[in-house]
């Protein structure tokens, strides 16, 4: 099962792997038109009632293979209106080929005739709530109809994320929906066939353009809504805290603070006046921090913890007692506070980011042929009770249930400092998107901003690089 908004991420990640929208639309029409076969002789009448998106695009692709039926299609709206340039195109078509086609311009000129199938292609798995007009005069007329009505995709009027359906929405007697069954279709009790239309395994297993759609931000939105992210690091080291925390406010967070020991404090504010410091006492993040730490940590939506602690003993202890702790969430682990999670206790959701070789040390899988690479991540990412981001050639990204693979990033982003950007990356995303989708994200923008980097200065790239190519990295 898949929802709407996942769906329309797969539909554009296919789309950048080279199969295009209008191929999918090609195959979406053709699996409409069998349906219409299952249930109608050569000869019937059939009634298309098409909304002006892809929806409808799919039934007006429907109608050219259906010319041996008693065909009407209705357009609700105007064509110039519509909103796919492909739907538009294959309203064209049918208008150029002579086919029997209307424009609904006022609700109260739909004319179904009657038909024996009524095909419903209103509004597809993008569209939520009451129907409005003229969909919702459709809907009516549909219902007062005695042909046997076949839903495209999902009947109009039925919520794709949640499975409700509106009171006036479509009552069909057959759904033809594409890829995956969708929440809500199970409870109509009525035949739905899965058409498959040839998107590849790889739109959803491989990390792409599609998925930067999860980043949508409302036009409404106010300082805070898009997360403010607390930075645990520093001691020993000031540009790694300093990076994370850069990445996280180029990645979208509206705030960023990072808690450190006070006599690095001004050095990591010295980077940027963007950032904002959280001082504790001494040289070293210590077991005496945790209560404040943990107290910080509950006023942001994320955390991140590990970049340039070091490896003292005194420090990992504290890292180990604050992840016990916190119980608000996500935390994003790093560097070598990677090493206490397999014997730490927490409520909080975890998102692990290693290398390989910090992979090891935590006890986990070693494998270098890509498929069993990525079950082993998997399995050990299960057997943790965290998301694992687990970084190399091809980034695998799973909490052992979901897994992805990101392909972006180059030889060059080897040099030290991009990890640290990237737990500011995933840090920033853990606050707006679910683990495994902030990880998976955040690995992709990540290398991207590194391909963006070495695209145009070649090798040599600086981890600080890849903050002026984030940004773009994230735009669609």
């Amino acid at each position: 099962m898949i929802p709407g908004s996942e769906m329309a991420v797969v539909d554009a990640n296919a789309e950048a792997l080279g199969v295009p929208r209008k191929q999918l639309m090609e195959s979406s029409g053709n699996a409409v038109a069998r349906e219409v076969r299952a249930v109608a002789d050569p000869g019937a009448a059939v009634t298309v009632v098409a909304g002006r998106g892809n929806n409808g695009g799919d039934a007006l692709v429907a109608a050219r293979f259906l010319d041996d039926y008693d065909l009407r299609v209705c357009l609700l709206g105007r064509a110039e209106t519509m909103g796919s340039s492909i739907a538009r195109e294959n309203w064209t078509a049918l208008e150029r080929a002579g086919y029997d086609t209307r424009e609904v311009r006022d609700s109260t000129a739909l004319e179904l005739g009657a038909p024996d199938v009524a095909v419903d292609a209103m509004l597809g798995t993008g569209v939520s709530g009451t129907l409005r007009e003229p969909e919702a005069t459709a809907a009516a007329a549909l219902a007062a109809s005695a042909a046997t009505v076949v839903s495209v995709d999902v009947p109009s009027g039925l919520d794709t994320e949640t499975g409700e359906r509106a009171e006036n929405a479509v009552d069909p007697d057959r759904v033809v929906t594409f890829h995956e069954t969708k929440p809500g279709l199970a409870a109509l009790d009525v035949p739905v066939t899965v058409a498959d239309i040839g998107i590849p395994q790889a739109a959803q297993l491989f990390v792409g353009r599609g998925d930067l759609l999860r980043l949508d931000r409302a036009p409404t939105s106010h300082k805070g809504d898009h997360g403010e992210v607390l930075v645990v690091g520093g001691g020993p080291y000031t540009g790694a805290p300093a990076l994370t925390a850069q990445a996280a406010l180029r990645a979208g967070a509206d705030l960023v603070r990072v808690a450190c020991p006070r006599p690095v404090a001004d050095q990591i504010q010295s980077y940027s006046e963007s950032l904002i410091v959280r001082p504790v006492d001494g040289e070293r993040i210590r077991p005496e921090h945790v209560g404040r730490l943990a107290t910080l940590a509950a006023e942001h939506d994320t955390t991140v913890v590990g970049p340039g602690l070091g490896t003292a003993e005194s420090t990992l202890d504290a890292v180990g007692s604050l992840l016990e702790v916190v119980d608000s969430g996500p935390v994003v682990v790093d560097a070598d506070a990677l090493r206490v999670v397999p014997g730490t206790r927490t409520d909080a959701s975890l998102v692990c980011t290693p290398h390989q070789g910090e992979l090891a040390e935590m006890g986990g899988p070693s494998r270098e042929d890509t498929d069993e690479r990525r079950a082993a991540v998997e399995s050990f990412a299960a057997d943790l009770g965290v998301t694992l981001l687990v970084k190399g050639h091809h980034d695998v990204v799973s909490d052992g249930e979901r897994t992805r693979v990101n392909r972006t990033g180059n030889p060059g982003m080897t040099v030290g400092g991009t990890g640290d950007v990237l737990a500011g990356v995933t840090g920033a995303l853990a606050a707006r998107l679910g683990a495994v989708d902030a990880a998976a994200v955040g690995a992709y923008a990540t290398g991207r901003a590194g391909d963006l980097a070495v695209s145009g200065d070649g090798d040599g790239l600086l981890a600080m690089d890849l903050l002026e190519g984030l940004p773009g990295a994230l735009r669609r």
